[in-house]
């Protein structure tokens, strides 16, 4: 099986409902049909019940099996807006500003994702990352034990030997701009948990930079440096390694003669960026060179499952989306 052909496999072990607040966005209900069709997880629609289902007609879209909810006529608007209040007051918002706020769908669906009533969250197919991580971490806060949200990417790479079987997650490419060596440190710890959840093997992390064991001095690379050092103190047990150039983290033949001796280099699956810059480039050369699958950016660190997409994401893009956000669910403990 494909690597997300796995995940739907998983996905369908432990039936999970997933709320879509965007149902204005046309892809967004192809993938709820698609979704539906092959019967992985439930799917909550967020918008005007009679738009929506006459949006799926005129598209041919089976979208029978989904539940529509207008936050407007719905019957846990009052209890959604005033837990909502109570959560926000202390920095200064009022009951008034809360009812209007919790009528915005990606408001909404955060609630019921707060409150138990779904139990994970995908947008961003028509918002940017902001708009989708701003009502994340108001309403659902950081999970236990973890510093910094950040995002990653799974990338599936066609023919390809490196990885693991050409599957690998790329940190951070959607989220953190200009990680502190502490901060790349905790997004290598979150990436690597990420990996082994949705792949169920081992992570082998490079941490990235455009210098191999020292080949290069510069402020980039000794930050780099401090990150490694900082990781292997936090996460002893973790088969991590850097400062790598990539060639010598994913190629045994350059990983033997650049670093000698590494217990990842030539074998890792996790690459760390040391920037949004370099990550984000780095996925978008590897999606439309190598032709491979972008899952992302998904999001790691928040205390319930919620998933961005790409503004450029295709309905089967949404529907991979939903499948990795169930089988994050699925470790929610």
């Amino acid at each position: 099986m494909t690597f997300i052909e796995t995940i739907k496999a998983k996905a369908k072990t432990q039936i999970k409902t997933i709320v879509l607040p965007e149902s204005e966005d046309i892809r967004v209900i192809e993938g709820a049909a698609k979704v539906l069709k092959e019967g992985f997880a439930n799917i909550i629609l967020i918008g005007n019940e009679e738009e929506v289902k006459n949006r799926a007609k005129e598209n041919n879209l089976d979208i029978s099996k989904a539940q529509i909810i207008n936050p407007k006529t719905s019957e846990k608007y009052e209890e959604y807006a005033n837990n909502f209040y109570e959560l926000r007051k202390a920095k200064g918002m009022t009951l008034e500003q809360a009812k209007q706020t919790i009528l915005e769908p990606i408001y909404f669906g955060m609630m019921m994702v707060k409150q138990g009533d779904s139990d994970g969250l995908v947008s961003g197919a028509c918002h940017s990352t902001a708009n989708t991580l701003r009502p994340a971490l108001q309403i659902l806060k950081t999970a236990p034990g973890t510093k910094l949200v950040s995002a990653f990417f799974t990338m599936v790479v066609p023919n390809c030997e490196y990885g693991e079987e050409g599957v690998f997650i790329f940190g951070d490419c959607g989220l953190v701009e200009n990680p502190s060596a502490d901060d790349l440190s905790e997004i290598a710890i979150s990436s690597s948990k990420s990996f082994e959840q949705l792949v169920g093997k081992e992570a082998k992390v490079a941490m990235l930079s455009y210098s191999t064991y020292g080949s290069a001095h510069s402020e980039l690379t000794e930050k780099v440096v401090e990150a490694t050092k900082l990781l292997k103190e936090k996460a002893p047990h973790l088969a991590c390694d850097g400062e790598l150039q990539l060639d010598a983290a994913i190629v045994p033949t350059v990983a033997s003669s650049k670093a000698p001796g590494s217990n990842i280099a030539g074998k890792a699956n996790t690459l760390i960026f040391p920037d949004l810059n370099a990550g984000n480039i780095g996925y978008k050369l590897t999606q439309r060179l190598a032709k491979a699958e972008a899952y992302g950016p998904l999001c790691q660190g928040i205390a319930k499952p919620v998933n961005d997409l790409s503004r450029g994401c295709s309905s089967d893009d949404i529907a991979g989306v939903v499948a990795i956000t169930c089988v994050q669910a699925q470790k929610v403990l």
